[in-house]
């Protein structure tokens, strides 16, 4: 076992769970008692026998340069609570050395292998249309029914415009999820999410008609961009037909480099239908971010999960346009391993000419991939009305909530005295208020390194590293 590199802590193993249930049962399961048959091979597997309820011990695979998983229980949650206690366990060092991998456990690595090996029908690594002219008339077709799409709601806009925000709070968002339902009728997935998150504005806390005439705003830019994309520079027209939900017409860059997991977390669909998984990733060597998004259906989470401090060697495949973000984990070269150094930061006004610079390529970008250091958080005042780092207008504090119990009235400086003014938190991690504490508590008034995702209104950290560790904390 000591060949398959350098083990994963406990707190990477638990990270992997899609849920607290899940994470506690794992961690039931992380000791040697109900497991049998346990082993690991050089090629960065493990396996296990754990007994359960039944007369028939679970069959119990992990695959670490996935990581993937295989388990004969009945359970729809991966990894499941068995995966979970096996990695604990190879984390701790407790399993068997049996000779080689049992049979079922061969089986499935050998498929694994096998199909990660099988190239493509066209030996280019993905499959081409087989018809190149049909292709284009289909083409042709869906973005005249998306042009007629926009043409549509560039009118529901104006309506909106012209009838003012007042009656937003009593029209309700039935009219909304009507015109969202037309953008898809029109093959604009893009365009639909953006109406409906568009729908949920109005009486969602103070402030919100200046919210909505900013989404509006950015819904029309995107309008009147498509209906003039034939006349924009190809990076420009690229994200643009990325915003609408269109596939890229040509494959993206190819960045094979050392790649480290500085975030993961999920959020909802609006109608809570879909789960995404973002996982943000750093090149070691390129410095390169990558946003890689994973989707689970209803009643299941993403099935790609990549702990946070991980390392692993790929080859991360850009998509074009989104200004150089999306991309596409292809081959892994290695097992990950942890990573043994921190992220180096830069400045707070270092990070916000990043955003600005991306917002040039792309300005329906919400947020940049940063990575802070040293910086200190610090209580601020009331941010009410004022505008965060992009410039736009903020909604003042919703619910009376008194300033010092907000994110938004903390904000994270430079620790070394640069002229950069801080910027405004505006949440830490998936529970704002319990990340926001987590850091305070980490800094003690000392420096960190924090990365977060930097936006028009503020900085959200999601990840912090305390001085000369590499062990990172993970908010919220």
């Amino acid at each position: 076992m000591t060949e398959q590199g350098v083990r994963w802590t406990a707190e990477q193993v638990l990270a992997l769970a899609p849920d607290d249930a899940s994470r506690k049962a794992g961690a039931k399961l992380g000791a040697a008692g109900p497991w049998s048959q346990t082993g690991g091979s050089a090629s960065g597997a493990v396996w296990g026998l754990c007994k359960g309820s039944g007369s028939t011990p679970y069959r119990t695979v992990v695959d670490l340069s996935g990581p993937a998983y295989k388990c004969s229980c009945p359970s729809r949650k991966f990894p499941c609570k068995h995966a979970l206690g096996l990695l604990l366990l190879w984390a701790a060092e407790e399993l068997d050395t049996p000779a080689g991998a049992p049979d079922w456990a061969d089986e499935w690595l050998v498929e694994r292998a096998a199909k990660a090996a099988r190239p493509a029908a066209d030996g280019s690594g993905r499959a081409g249309p087989a018809d190149e002219e049909g292709a284009r008339k289909r083409a042709e077709r869906r973005a005249a029914r998306i042009g007629a799409g926009v043409t549509e709601l560039e009118q529901r806009l104006a309506d909106l415009v012209r009838g003012g925000l007042a009656g937003q709070e009593r029209a309700g968002y039935a009219a909304w999820e009507e015109t969202a339902a037309r953008m898809v009728d029109a093959q604009a997935p893009g365009l639909a999410a953006r109406v409906r998150e568009l729908g949920t504005i109005p009486s969602c806390g103070a402030g919100w008609p200046a919210r909505m005439l900013e989404e509006a705003a950015l819904l029309h830019l995107l309008d009147r961009a498509w209906l003039g994309v034939s006349g924009l520079p190809e990076p420009l027209a690229a994200t643009v037909r990325s915003r609408l939900g269109l596939q890229p017409r040509a494959e993206g860059e190819a960045v094979r480099d050392h790649w480290l997991v500085l975030a993961q977390y999920d959020t909802a669909s609006p109608d809570g239908r879909l789960t995404t998984r973002r996982i943000w990733l750093r090149g070691l060597a390129s410095g390169r971010p990558a946003l890689v998004l994973d989707f689970g259906p209803p009643g299941r989470p993403p099935g790609l999960a990549l702990p946070v401090g991980l390392v692993l060697e790929a080859e991360a495949r850009f998509r074009p346009g989104s200004a150089g973000l999306r991309a596409d984990l292809g081959e892994r070269f290695a097992a990950a391993e942890p990573c043994r150094t921190a992220p180096t930061g830069v400045s707070t006004g270092a990070a916000l000419e990043a955003y600005g610079a991306a917002l040039r390529e792309d300005p329906w970008l919400e947020s940049w991939p940063v990575v802070l250091g040293p910086v200190v958080p610090i209580p601020g005042g009331r941010q009410g009305r004022q505008g965060g780092p992009g410039g736009r207008q903020e909604g003042a504090q919703e619910d009376g909530q008194d300033a010092q119990q907000s994110p938004a009235a903390w904000q994270l400086a430079d620790s070394e005295g640069t002229s950069a003014l801080p910027v405004p938190l505006t949440g830490a991690g998936s529970r704002p208020g319990t990340g926001l504490w987590q850091l305070a508590s980490l800094s003690g008034g000392g420096p960190l390194t924090v990365f977060g995702e930097c936006g028009h209104r503020g900085f959200t950290p999601l990840t912090a590293w305390q001085p000369g560790s590499s062990e990172p904390v993970v908010l919220g």
